[in-house]
């Protein structure tokens, strides 16, 4: 799922990837809006907000909302650096389950502060907001960027849009039998699909397990990076297995062609 990049990848890996990844945005939106009564998987209504802060007045709150809106900014950001340069220095794979492995941490952390140290103070729920923002940033700058913006997982307005799009495309005789259109299709119901899965699971578990609900949601992403690092390890064994009996396969022709000159040379000398 990680490990490919943009035109390598098939339909499959994408749909994979925007499963699982659509799955725990859902979670970690919903389990934002019952703890927070913030959205944190997608920044449109923080916009509004801030626009009604300023006219208000509010400066500091719309600088809060602001800030909130860059955080998840920069979490794209750093996901595209990390992998526009990290394929050079460190591989594909690590840089591919950079972003992943940082929003595990933040979800961490956000998780064991709720558990051990929120005393539900403003200030706190502005930092960890802000927190879960980076997160989801981080993991819609990942999709986008090795899936050539093909996945988006943590806000489904554009989504819905394509969808209807693709639809429409439907009642049109020729696009029914287009591969394309219908693996869109497909994609985007399923990223729809198990982001609202993720959603009413998370609203379940929570009556039960409370905060350790953030805990799945990094189990869920351990899995993407756990999944990846098992199919690169197999293709390398494979690759390395494959090498090993071309390479046998060689010199054991070369091996044949030796004994074949050995023999002529040998009739040659008797003549």
């Amino acid at each position: 799922m990680l490990r490919k990049y943009s035109t390598h990848r098939t339909h499959d890996d994408n749909l994979k990837l925007g499963a699982l990844t659509a799955f725990s945005a859902g979670m970690v939106n919903v389990i934002s809006v019952i703890v927070f009564f913030a959205f944190t998987s997608n920044i449109t209504g923080h916009y509004a907000v801030f626009a009604q802060e300023l006219a208000k007045g509010n400066w500091f709150q719309a600088a809060i909302v602001i800030l909130w809106i860059m955080l998840f900014f920069f979490g794209s950001f750093t996901s595209n650096f990390v992998i526009i340069h990290g394929n050079k220095y460190i591989g594909r794979y690590l840089s591919h389950a950079i972003p992943i492995i940082l929003e595990i941490i933040c979800l961490l952390v956000v998780g064991i502060y709720l558990q051990g140290f929120y005393t539900e103070s403003l200030q706190e729920t502005e930092f960890l907001v802000g927190l879960l923002l980076f997160a989801m940033g981080l993991q819609n700058g990942l999709t986008a960027s090795i899936s050539n913006s093909a996945v988006k997982t943590t806000h489904l307005t554009g989504l819905t849009t394509d969808l209807a799009i693709a639809l429409s495309m439907m009642t049109k005789k020729h696009y029914r039998k287009d591969e394309k259109v219908i693996e869109k299709i497909q994609l985007l119901s399923s990223i729809m699909f198990f982001y609202v899965l993720g959603g009413v699971i998370t609203g379940v578990l929570y009556n039960t397990i409370q905060n350790y609900t953030f805990y799945i949601v990094c189990f869920f992403l351990t899995i993407i990076i756990l999944y990846d690092y098992y199919k690169l390890t197999v293709l390398k064994y494979n690759h390395k297995k494959l090498f090993s009996l071309r390479q046998e396969a060689r010199e054991s022709k070369n091996n044949i062609q030796e004994e074949q000159n050995s023999n002529i040379t040998e009739k040659n000398t008797c003549y």
